[in-house]
């Protein structure tokens, strides 16, 4: 690596203290050395990539430390403060700037997957204009009881719009008083009068449609199958009426089940994250950095900061599917209670008895339904699933996954039972209820 030296006449503190900045932000070589004038010299071996640094303007300590008009070095009192240089203004370097197009703003743009400056504006932007305001009048015996008010996005131009079940169904799965009819504002101001075309209590997902002569907006739809916990996400609606709000946050969990959250019924899985949702952001979407809807926001935690809970989009994605081909969303039900195994459990329970099945992975089932169609099919507490419909299973998720929509169409299961040995049984599913 090349290098540049140059030598510094130290005249005071201030001159001091940038020289040895400078050769420690660039891991140089610093040297000093001392004349017959009692004069202090600094030499400093910078490594060329830094050179340029040197005909940028400066800030000075005081302006880039938030502290009182007194600084103190004293470590004691604030700990230990670096030598702080900072460049005035932007200026993307060459790297940067090369192989990236097509970006909102018109700040220092990122390579993508990378977070910069405009980002989250990014981000935001290209989601914003498909993110509509939801307003369903309640009604009591006749009487206007305020209205439920909530989020959405439009993910076709044709005017297909993702929500919440409980912003436009009321809480007894019902429709509104109003036939199922909701005021949709877009973000522009327009305003439509939508119509609720299906709604799911279970997954609380719902579809609301409104009509246009002109294509509108629409949202991207991500994957949240490639999220992973502190992935930054964005979060967008009209919390507490206010629309076009836009918080930031990051993923804490992306596969948080309802067990874990108290919720009963059906399995169920949500992406948690750090966003600030409030009553109204309910339906609307949860962005990546990428601008693509990963989730719709469902719920948070009243009673805490930093816990909310969004449905993941690829499950969307599969109630929209179930919409389009069933009207409704079906659900297969076996009647089996459930448990991922992994190897610390297996190695648990092998250590309580010896004749539990030597696997590695599989499904327990500590518990069958009398009468339910896993029991008519030979199921017994104890059984381990290690393969479900012809394929080797490992998880609940897995499982689902395989049965979809198939109601009344036989599959064969092959369990692994005390002392190692096997059997393949054939259940054939019965259509859940939703109120399960």
């Amino acid at each position: 690596m090349r290098h540049l030296l140059r030598k510094f006449p130290v005249f005071n503190k201030h001159t001091l203290i940038r020289s040895v900045a400078l050769a420690t932000a660039g891991s140089g070589l610093l040297y000093s050395s001392i004349d017959t004038d009692l004069r202090t010299s600094i030499s400093l071996a910078i490594p060329s990539p830094l050179l340029e640094s040197l005909s940028w303007p400066w800030r000075t300590l005081r302006e880039m430390i938030a502290r009182p008009s007194y600084v103190s070095l004293d470590p004691m009192q604030y700990g230990k403060i670096p030598l702080l240089f900072s460049r005035i203004g932007s200026v993307p370097s060459e790297d940067i700037s090369k192989g990236v197009s097509g970006e909102v703003g018109d700040g220092a743009n990122t390579s993508r997957g990378c977070l910069g400056r405009d980002s989250i504006a990014n981000a935001a932007a290209r989601v914003g204009p498909a993110v509509v305001n939801l307003s369903v009048p309640r009604d009591i015996y006749g009487l206007t009881m305020g209205k439920s008010v909530g989020s959405g996005t439009i993910i076709d131009s044709d005017g297909t719009i993702l929500t919440c079940a409980h912003v436009v169904v009321d809480f007894k799965g019902l429709r509104s008083p109003s036939e199922g009819k909701v005021d949709v504002t877009l973000q522009d101001g327009r305003t439509f009068e939508g119509t609720v075309l299906n709604a799911d209590l279970h997954s609380d997902i719902a579809i609301v449609k409104i009509n246009s002569k002109t294509p509108l907006p629409m949202a991207q739809l991500g994957s949240s199958s490639k999220l992973r916990p502190g992935d930054w996400v964005v979060a967008m609606g009209c919390p507490l009426s206010l629309q076009n709000t836009v918080t930031a946050g990051i993923v804490s969990c992306v596969d948080r089940n309802s067990s874990d959250l108290g919720l009963g019924g059906m399995r169920r899985e949500y992406l948690q994250t750090d966003c600030a949702i409030n009553g109204g952001n309910s339906g609307g979407p949860l962005a990546n950095i990428d601008g693509e809807v990963v989730g719709i926001n469902v719920m948070k935690v009243a009673a805490a900061d930093g816990l909310s809970f969004a449905v993941p989009i690829d499950s969307v994605s599969t109630i929209v599917e179930h919409f389009k081909k069933n009207g409704r969303v079906v659900r297969p039900w076996l009647g089996l209670k459930m448990l991922d195994l992994n190897p610390m459990i297996v190695a648990q329970l092998r250590e309580k008895d010896d004749t539990f099945p030597n696997v590695n992975k599989g499904i327990l089932v500590p518990m069958v339904t009398p009468g339910s169609p896993a029991d008519r099919a030979g199921f017994h507490p104890g059984d381990v699933v290690v393969e479900f419909d012809g394929r080797p299973v490992g998880s609940i998720k897995e499982v689902i996954e395989i049965m979809g929509d198939k109601v009344g169409i036989p599959l064969k299961a092959v369990v692994k039972r005390a002392s190692d040995s096997s059997a393949t049984l054939t259940v054939i599913p019965e259509e859940a209820n939703p109120d399960m």
